[in-house]
């Protein structure tokens, strides 16, 4: 019996302590207790930047295509695909030339007119050897770079010494922002071969030939966008993160986005709404503040299209409202600090963010030579000989042909002995450098769907919109 009380004592001891440790709560850090988790995924409609990695010459449907992703894919606040990860796919379509696209290009002594063509993107191939199978839609990208608007100036008053001491404070914190930007932007570029001086030189001779292959560049950068999203696990949340994520962006806080609205200065009318998205996220202070992901409410606060006389368009946009994932609205004031453009779009930023395309001083040179040309050959040679021809008279009809008529022209100028062709060929370059550089209409200002931005925040004050009869011309 003793044995028995004993052995019932025991066990009530035992259950007390499995039971007292299974309710007792398991030790952790500060703060690193889990809040959930988040899915790191890539939805699906998101562009990867894609750049070639070699030359291609465009010869027929289902040749292979390779190529690197130029920027880093965030999903939340990590980096999911680096940049410099392998991609692969192949050529599937080559589009017919219309009747009226060939017959213009044959115009201008260009018989091989420019062939539209469509890729996908099949295979992403990261850096630790795991292939990822894609489902992409491809469209070109710009092969331009982030253009940042000039710095904002910053009055001077006693009586503001306060106010100003942020300002300049903000302005200094844009600028390095500015830098590490370019730096970053460079750093991707310099990942990619680009073809030498004296290889662009021979693609730029080839293009005049009336007859040439056409070719796609090492460098060339299309958009992969993606099908179906891309799956890769999940995170777990922290109190902190939580309660960090959503905070106000600090005065000066600069940050990559992609415009969702496509946007032109031909059609858009002030007001209209503007939608862009996060792409990398915004962290300060080691803390998370903004998401990949994170949206961006604003709208079109001054337009002006462009119109005839080359007088060219002019937008601005600005930013109303950040969106988190999961997390309240919130009123903001934001900008453009930087916007992705090719260098012969010659888009001005100005230090409102304002967008406007110049015309380049060249004009004046380029047409001044085409009116001298064809003066010059309405005015016999004082040096031409009877039966021969002077060096200035063959000279004269190579130059005026090559302005009116590129390679042919210039042939014709050398080869027919003809005064008239020669001042014709002339007049006609002088006619169509005029109506190019001063009659035609101006040029829009373009934003295209996915274009690439830098977003300042409270970095400067946003400018009521101005009259359409004010803005300068």
């Amino acid at each position: 019996m003793r044995h028995f009380f004993s052995a019932i004592v025991m066990m009530i001891i035992c259950s007390g302590l499995i039971f007292g440790q299974t309710d007792a709560p398991k030790s952790a850090e500060p703060g690193a207790e889990s809040s959930g988790t988040v899915p790191l995924a890539v939805p699906a409609g998101t562009p990867l930047a894609v750049v070639l990695d070699k030359e291609v010459r465009l010869r027929k449907v289902g040749q292979p295509i390779h190529g690197k992703i130029a920027e880093p894919v965030y999903a939340f606040d990590k980096i999911v695909v680096p940049a410099g990860s392998e991609i692969s796919g192949s050529v599937t379509g080559i589009v017919d030339v219309s009747v009226e696209k060939r017959t213009l290009a044959a115009l201008n002594a260009n018989f091989s007119p420019y062939r539209d063509f469509q890729l996908s993107f099949d295979q992403l191939v990261m850096p630790d050897g795991r292939r990822i199978p894609l489902h992409t839609l491809v469209s070109p990208a710009s092969q331009g770079v982030l253009q940042f608007a000039p710095a904002a100036n910053v009055k001077k008053q006693d009586t503001q010494e306060n106010k100003n001491a942020a300002e300049k404070a903000a302005s200094q914190k844009v600028n390095e922002t500015k830098q590490e930007i370019s730096r970053d932007w460079e750093t991707a570029k310099q990942q990619f071969a680009a073809p030498g001086k004296l290889h662009r030189l021979e693609r730029i001779g080839v293009a005049q030939l009336p007859v040439h292959p056409q070719y796609m560049d090492a460098g060339t950068r299309f958009n992969a966008e993606l099908v179906e999203p891309l799956d890769f696990g999940k995170e777990e949340l922290t109190p902190a993160m939580v309660r960090s994520i959503g905070s106000p962006p600090g005065p000066g806080s600069v940050l990559h986005a992609r415009l969702l609205t496509p946007l032109s200065s031909a059609d858009a009318k002030q007001g209209d709404p503007v939608e862009a998205v996060i792409t990398e996220p915004l962290i300060a202070d080691n803390q998370l503040i903004l998401p990949e992901g994170t949206d961006l409410k604003g709208s079109v606060l001054q337009v002006q299209p462009a119109r005839n006389l080359r007088r060219n368009g002019q937008l601005r946009i600005v930013f109303h409202e950040i969106v988190p994932p999961n997390s309240a609205t919130q009123k903001v004031e934001a900008s453009l600090e930087g916007v992705e453009v090719k260098s012969d779009e010659h888009l001005n930023l100005d230090s409102e963010g304002g967008a406007q395309t110049t015309t380049p001083k060249t004009r004046y040179l380029t047409t001044g030579i085409s009116i001298a040309l064809a003066a010059s050959s309405l005015t016999p040679d004082a040096d031409a000989g009877a039966s021969a021809q002077s060096f200035g008279e063959v000279g004269g009809r190579a130059l005026n042909g090559a302005s009116g008529f590129r390679v042919i022209g210039l042939l014709f100028g050398i080869l027919v002995r003809s005064r008239a062709v020669a001042s014709g060929f002339g007049v006609y370059g002088a006619g169509m450098s005029i109506y190019d550089h001063f009659l035609t209409h101006g040029r829009d200002v373009v934003y295209p769907k996915d274009t690439a931005m830098a977003i300042g925040f409270g970095s400067r004050t946003t400018a009521p919109a101005k009259p359409a009869d004010s803005q300068p011309k």
